[in-house]
């Protein structure tokens, strides 16, 4: 009977046991299913954060980028403007005399002197291989007549562009653009034009269409160069030109002070001065910039002419002869040297109705764009080697 009770009292001590180590696994698995999802909450919410410092760095480097290219434009302008305010400083020291207490070394402003005519006297260096000259004109064809006795009309000098432009008159805000030679021949007046404000007023004939870009000539106080985009309507730059007491560079034109023009070499700029009054003179401008790169003193009169163009860096200057209503041209400077007056041949216009305000080559077809007295003509040239003479 004792031992029955010794089995009983050891059966359930070792039960007791059991259930102890039991209790306490279950105890230790919650403890670690607790942990298990601490974890998972944490690392849901680093991933969380991690997502938001990531869409955070991305939006900053976008800023970043905004903010550089901003900078990079910002820079572009504040270089342009030094660009343009050293050219305004260089035009005022033209302008403004040494002052009375500065004592000027004599001999500083004979190199000053002979470093001008070296540049007026260096060789000119090409950037096309272009060596033709005029020949002949070929035909003439009288489009039709539009405006005032006075302006000038051409088309856009780039490739690919058929647009036509009308400047009418000798001053004024606006000007008027076709779509192409035919729009402008059909239309009634300027009826199928698209009118182009410009900030600011044109004076004379001179200007000229590069590029998509409109040059043209502002006087105010100073004679300057503008370019306007005519894709954006805005102004890209604008220069003053860098020579003092203009006067009227065709004597047949005295509203035109300076004629711009544009050939196989670039932009040119043909204008007249008190200082050589008697002659015109010779520019070549940079397109981009405004700048000029060389300048020449012709022996061509500004008596009796009244337009002139450029052609392979040759200049011809158009006079009126009086002699049945023709002109011709009867000057020639060649920036190369490579043609003189007495080498060039004589080349005449067909009897028009009064006098060429302006004269506007076209490059890419070898067109002469002419207005003469409110008609709008077409000259077809016959061109030759210039090493053929």
């Amino acid at each position: 009977m004792r031992g029955l009770v010794v089995l009983v009292t050891l059966a359930c001590f070792a039960n007791a046991q059991h259930q102890a180590l039991i209790d306490y696994l279950e105890r230790r698995l919650l403890a670690i299913e607790d942990r298990i999802s601490l974890w998972h909450e944490q690392t849901t919410r680093y991933a969380s954060e991690l997502r938001e410092l990531k869409q955070q760095m991305v939006s900053q480097l976008e800023n970043l980028d905004k903010e550089k290219e901003a900078l990079r434009m910002n820079l572009d302008g504040v270089g342009t403007r030094v660009d343009r305010v050293e050219r305004e400083l260089d035009y005022l020291e033209t302008q403004n005399g040494a002052q009375p207490c500065v004592d000027v070394d004599d001999r500083l402003i004979e190199q000053q002197v002979t470093l001008v005519q070296e540049k007026q006297k260096a060789k000119y260096f090409k950037l096309s291989d272009c060596s033709d000259m005029i020949s002949s004109i070929k035909a003439m064809k009288i489009l039709k007549r539009v405006g005032g006795p006075k302006g000038m009309w051409s088309k856009d000098t780039s490739k690919g562009s058929g647009k036509v432009y009308i400047f009418n008159g000798t001053d004024g805000d606006t000007i008027h653009e076709f779509s192409s030679a035919q729009d402008f021949t059909r239309s009634l007046g300027l009826s199928l034009s698209r009118s182009l404000k410009l900030p600011s007023a044109w004076r004379g004939t001179g200007h000229v269409i590069y590029n998509n870009h409109a040059y043209y000539v502002n006087q105010v106080d100073d004679v300057m160069v503008v370019k306007y985009d005519l894709k954006t309507n805005s102004v890209t730059d604008s220069a003053v030109f860098p020579v003092q007491d203009h006067v009227p560079v065709y004597g047949l034109t005295p509203e035109t002070v300076m004629d711009l023009a544009v050939d196989e070499e670039g932009l040119w700029a043909i204008y007249a001065t008190r200082q050589n009054e008697q002659h015109i003179s010779l520019a070549k401008m940079d397109a981009s910039s405004l700048d000029i790169e060389q300048m020449w003193d012709t022996n061509c009169p500004r008596e009796n002419a009244e337009s002139a163009f450029v052609i392979c860096g040759t200049l011809y200057v158009v006079y009126n002869t009086k002699q049945a209503g023709r002109s011709r041209v009867q000057c020639v400077f060649d920036v190369n040297g490579m043609v003189s007056n007495e080498e060039a041949p004589l080349v005449y216009f067909p009897k028009r109705y009064g006098s060429h305000s302006s004269l506007k080559y076209n490059p890419q077809e070898q067109l002469l764009y002419a207005w003469d007295d409110g008609y709008q003509i077409l000259y077809k040239l016959v061109m030759k080697k210039k090493l053929e003479i």
